[in-house]
């Protein structure tokens, strides 16, 4: 009878220890992310003027588009609040540099049936408090959409995922101080 009671303090220590180190590991690691989120000191509050437009490109409300997409990530990351320039401590001067538009995929009879636009843009963090520059970077990334002879039809939904996919690498490195 004794060994039965041993055995049962075994599994019940057991149980306890293994419930205590999966909660120390899961807990602990599941507040640590590879994204610093560790803003410049002193940026609370962040601006985003327009975009500008030196693309040369030929797509109604780009630069629009851009802008509206940074600030809803910027608004839903909620490291920084949005503010305008004139109140914010920081802001975001954002310059559309380049927009390529290339045959990805050739199909039978030299038929292009995808194409990837590439974007690159220049953007400069200002501290506004300090009226001195935090960083300055060229973003580049790209977005694909299926092509048809008769048209560009789909191009802006390349140009959404580029969007999307720079504005993401935006966030990304105003709220990481590595």
């Amino acid at each position: 009878m004794n060994l039965n009671i041993n055995r049962s303090r075994m599994k019940n220590a057991i149980i306890i220890v293994s419930v205590a180190l999966f909660s120390i590991l899961h807990f602990n690691c599941g507040i640590y992310g590879f994204r610093g989120n560790n803003p410049p000191e002193g940026i609370k509050s962040v601006a985003v003027p327009l975009f500008i437009d030196n693309s040369g490109f030929s797509q109604a409300g780009l630069k629009e588009d851009f802008t509206t997409s940074l600030k809803n990530k910027i608004l839903s990351d909620n490291t920084f609040s949005l503010l305008d320039k004139d109140k914010s401590d920081g802001v975001l001067n954002c310059t559309i540099n380049t927009i390529r538009d290339e045959a990805m995929v050739i199909s039978g009879n030299e038929v292009v049936s995808k194409r990837k636009i590439t974007i690159s843009i220049n953007v400069e963090f200002m501290n506004m408090r300090k009226h001195k520059k935090i960083w300055e970077r060229k973003f580049e990334n790209w977005g694909d959409y299926n092509s048809s002879n008769s048209s560009f039809s789909q191009r802006t939904e390349g140009i959404k995922l580029a969007i999307d996919k720079i504005t993401e690498d935006i966030i990304n490195d105003i709220t990481s101080n590595w």
